[in-house]
């Protein structure tokens, strides 16, 4: 089954406290995770997010300013992101395919101008424990449901949950019980990605941080080429950094 692995955080960075949860069931096919980074004390250093190459999107809550929050764009290929010496920032990650509103506004760095209630939300979660906040969050979530915004995608999750088959484009098609030209039509509109683009993604989250490489790609070698074209690290360097 696919388990999104998100972003890597730096081990050296210990004054940073690092929290995630999984979603009660009823939501189980909508979020994958609801997380929350923050600093206890200002650092030292700046601190460096690796954003790794991701299927799923994010509502991100800037913490430290309110006014600013925002959707996360779709990526193939991984960005290094620098939050500084102090921070503080809760988000939600959606299983791929099930945001369906508009993705527009990027990395959060700007005041949120859009249609969504997230600066209200986020208000709302200011000074809140993790677990309070994510009440707060369960109820935007359900109004994003219901208004359509967040619909579960039963052929994203039915790739997820065959992953560990999966080796070819053919081979979702297979799955999904479709042709390979009616795969690209329906993951490019309910997904974002080309189905080529969407397994490479799949891949390389599922072979980050254990063994199961061997599961995805056809040798060692490929591996380290594919991961190292995608977040500019060799694998051993990249662990070596940063915790995932």
């Amino acid at each position: 089954m696919y388990n999104p692995k998100g972003n890597g955080e730096l081990k050296k960075a210990k004054q940073v406290q690092f929290i995630e949860m999984k979603p009660p069931k009823f939501l189980m096919g909508i979020v994958h995770r609801f997380s929350e980074i923050k600093t206890n004390v200002p650092l030292d250093e700046e601190y460096l997010h690796h954003a790794l190459p991701d299927a799923c999107t994010y509502l991100i809550f800037d913490q430290l300013d309110v006014k600013i929050a925002g959707v996360t764009n779709l990526y193939t290929i991984s960005e290094e992101l620098n939050l500084g010496k102090e921070f503080h920032y809760v988000w939600v990650r959606f299983l791929p395919g099930v945001w369906k509103g508009q993705v527009k506004y990027g990395l959060v760095n700007l005041p949120y101008t859009g249609i969504l209630p997230l600066k209200e939300t986020n208000y709302q979660l200011a000074c809140l424990d993790f677990t309070a906040k994510q009440a707060v969050l369960i109820r935007l979530i359900e109004q994003l449901i219901k208004e359509k915004i967040v619909v579960a995608n039963p052929i994203a999750e039915k790739l997820a949950s065959h992953i560990d088959i999966i080796h070819t484009v053919e081979d979702m098609a297979d799955i999904v019980g479709v042709s390979s030209r009616q795969l690209q039509r329906i993951l490019k509109n309910s997904v974002g990605f080309k189905p080529h683009d969407f397994l490479k993604i799949l891949h390389l989250q599922q072979s980050i941080g254990d063994d199961g490489y061997s599961l995805y790609y056809t040798d060692q070698s490929h591996f380290i080429r594919s991961f190292r074209k995608a977040t500019g690290y060799s694998p051993m360097r990249y662990t070596k950094k940063f915790d995932v």
